[in-house]
């Protein structure tokens, strides 16, 4: 068995890591950390893994332990500070911060405020979203886990881009239930404040805008520009984004249809469908994306997923996976909730 610990396990992210772990067939969850918690059962402070999880959360994880893989679900810049000792010790990681998905240290203290301090694990670090790049992650030592609105809006757009159906210019409408926020309170999240309304927020200055970027320009081979505006939905967990781009001239439906079928033809997470719903995707790895056909020559590109499994613990699980030679859906293979 895959010995595998959670840094930072008391969050919504790394309870959902716990939750997929505890049940995987090919791995076992050795420890969990969280500070605040230290000492505490699991079951203590998250009653829903009472009768699965029988730890107690270490205020921080045994320098000594004997661990195959760790995932960090940490905060942006303490990940940066926990991964190089993991990795010198041959210790897999999967990072679900934003400490190492760009790729570039100056593009990293623009968005995220500070200096990186981990500028080999920047460099090596492979960007883990596996419908793309699943030959690099199978070698990788570290992932980059990517985050829910690049996932999403990624794998929607990415037929149309990477077979050159579009121009390299889209705009990126997209909503996210509550638990994206994290636990933290604040006043955009307050039930009052959101509770009957859909709020945009951090317009222009979200930080998933340059790995959005990043990804797409990827994808297309050039660099592509984005607009991106993220919305708060009254709910508290699902993601949908819904992309505008301009069809190259003489594009047909025909051919967008061909490009997402052949895309996706093998992919075990990402389904084609007319209109992709966030119900059929809670609590679920999957992805669904579709695609309509607008006036104007314009696609409308459409993605829902589970901010919390695609967006997060799933996939770090579904990079873990491919790092060891599993089955990629190994510990994720189950379906939506529907409702």
């Amino acid at each position: 068995m895959i010995k595998a610990a959670i840094i930072g396990g008391s969050g919504y992210t790394g309870s959902e890591l716990a939750r997929i772990l505890c049940r995987h067939p090919a791995m076992t969850l050795e420890a969990i950390t969280s500070r605040q918690n230290g000492g505490m059962k699991v079951c203590q402070v998250l009653p829903s893994l009472n009768g699965f999880v029988d730890l107690c959360f270490d205020s921080y994880l045994d320098e000594n332990g004997d661990y195959d893989v760790v995932f960090c679900a940490t905060p942006h810049g303490a990940s940066m500070e926990i991964v190089p000792s993991l990795i010198e010790r041959g210790i897999k990681v999967v990072d679900l911060s934003g400490d190492y998905r760009l790729g570039d240290p100056e593009i990293y203290e623009k968005w995220y405020g500070r200096a990186h301090v981990d500028l080999r694990g920047l460099n090596d670090a492979v960007y883990g979203l596996p419908e793309m790049f699943a030959e690099e992650i199978k070698k990788a030592s570290l992932i980059a886990n990517p985050g829910c609105y690049p996932t999403c809006s990624s794998l929607s757009l990415a037929p149309l881009l990477s077979a050159g159906l579009v121009d390299g210019y889209v705009i990126i409408d997209a909503k996210s239930g509550t638990s994206g926020a994290g636990q933290e309170l604040s006043k955009l999240t307050h039930h009052p404040a959101c509770g009957s309304s859909i709020t945009p927020y951090k317009i222009g200055n979200h930080r998933h805008i340059p790995e959005i970027k990043m990804v797409l320009s990827r994808l297309y081979h050039d660099e592509v520009k984005t607009v991106f505006t993220p919305h708060l939905l009254p709910i508290v967990r699902g993601m949908l984004t819904t992309s505008y781009a301009q069809l190259k001239e003489g594009v047909t439906e025909e051919e967008i249809r061909k490009a997402y079928e052949q895309t996706y033809k093998a992919s075990k997470f990402v389904r084609i469908s007319a209109l992709p719903s966030i119900p059929s995707t809670v609590s679920s790895n999957v992805c669904e994306v579709g695609f309509v056909v607008a006036p104007e020559n314009t696609v409308v590109a459409i993605g829902a997923l589970d901010n919390l499994v695609k967006g997060a613990a799933g996939q770090a699980v579904q990079n873990a996976n491919l790092m060891f030679g599993l089955d990629e859906s190994a510990g994720i293979d189950f379906p939506g909730l529907g409702v």
